[in-house]
């Protein structure tokens, strides 16, 4: 089952999407908004699922789907926290300036809480004030989590996964270094993110989904041009189980919560990479200085996964970087 949020207030309409992307039909009298569903998942998911396979399986009903017209999945949400599960990447980041990697990030995640009150839409632009700051794309998977209780097991973990997306995590990478620095996370450095148009249903995934990884290449464009395919479920330290009861060790998650897996990367870096912060430790380690520039205001990215069939699964996160004005 696909499931998208129309923009229309502040927390979207909720709209089942045909597999091929074509359609839509209006779920809401079901589930007004994608948070309602997931607070009562368990009740809403059977009727979600029949008005998919109605959908589905004729092709004379629905409206024409653009994903211009939506909001993200989850236009807002009452948690978004951001792992660091492909370790490798964290390593050649260390590495590229020097520095060395404590033992503990390959036993024990890396996770930060993020802005979660207004996220942006799959096609909506990506708005800041200064190509001074560093702009970057991080493209990732997320899930979207039920209710978790304080202290869940992995394995327990595994079964409060109700859907998987796309993320774009705009960073900023010239304001890292200060926030870091002050030893209390990041604030400035971590804007609003960018999710994909759907949120869909792991059963939707077929043998790409095994529980607890998505293993499909996930692609990454500016303006036109490839920058990396690197497979999100190749060289992912820690799974999502892992991540969602690393969240959950002290607290209770509720319905809604996203926990995002970090840049995908893969240490065969022939995939190539899904942000510029790793292109350019790249070619500092290679050629001695960095030669790819951050985000300019006029840069396209596209972020986006296929089947094996060659099929969008999620549809595209595609945006412009544009100027803000106060």
């Amino acid at each position: 089952m696909k499931l998208a949020s129309l923009k229309q207030g502040r927390d979207g309409r909720l709209v089942v999407v045909s597999r091929d992307l074509a359609r839509y039909i209006d779920a809401t009298a079901i589930a007004p908004t994608l948070q309602s569903a997931l607070d009562e998942w368990t009740r809403i998911y059977p009727q979600l699922s029949a008005l998919a396979e109605r959908l589905n399986s004729a092709a004379d009903i629905g409206d024409s789907f653009a994903p211009s017209a939506c909001a993200a999945p989850l236009p807002r949400a009452y948690q978004w926290a951001d792992g660091s599960a492909y370790v490798n990447h964290m390593e050649l980041v260390r590495k590229a300036r020097g520095a060395e990697m404590p033992e503990s990030f390959w036993t024990d995640p890396l996770m930060y809480q993020g802005g979660s009150d207004s996220f942006i839409g799959p096609e909506d632009p990506i708005l800041m004030q200064s190509e001074a700051w560093g702009m970057d794309f991080e493209a990732e998977v997320a899930v979207v989590t039920g209710d978790v209780p304080m202290g869940v097991s992995p394995d327990d973990a595994a079964r409060h996964i109700q859907l998987i997306m796309l993320v774009n995590d705009v960073s900023l990478r010239n304001l890292i270094p200060e926030e870091i620095a002050k030893g209390f996370g990041f604030f400035h450095a971590k804007p609003s993110s960018s999710f994909s148009p759907l949120a869909v249903t792991p059963d939707e995934l077929g043998s790409a989904w095994d529980g607890r990884k998505l293993h499909l290449p996930l692609r990454v464009e500016l303006n036109g041009v490839l920058i990396g395919a690197p497979n999100a479920g190749v060289d992912m330290t820690f799974d999502f189980a892992e991540l969602i009861a690393h969240a959950a060790k002290s607290r209770p998650l509720a319905a809604g919560t996203i926990i995002g897996s970090g840049t995908v990367s893969n240490l065969d870096r022939s995939s190539g990479s899904c942000c510029l912060a790793e292109v350019r430790m790249l070619e500092i380690l290679n050629q001695g200085q960095a030669q790819t520039p951050f985000l300019k205001f006029g840069d396209e990215v596209r972020i986006f996964m296929l089947d094996g069939d060659g099929e969008s699964v999620f549809g595209d996160i595609l945006q412009t970087v544009e100027r803000y004005q106060p």
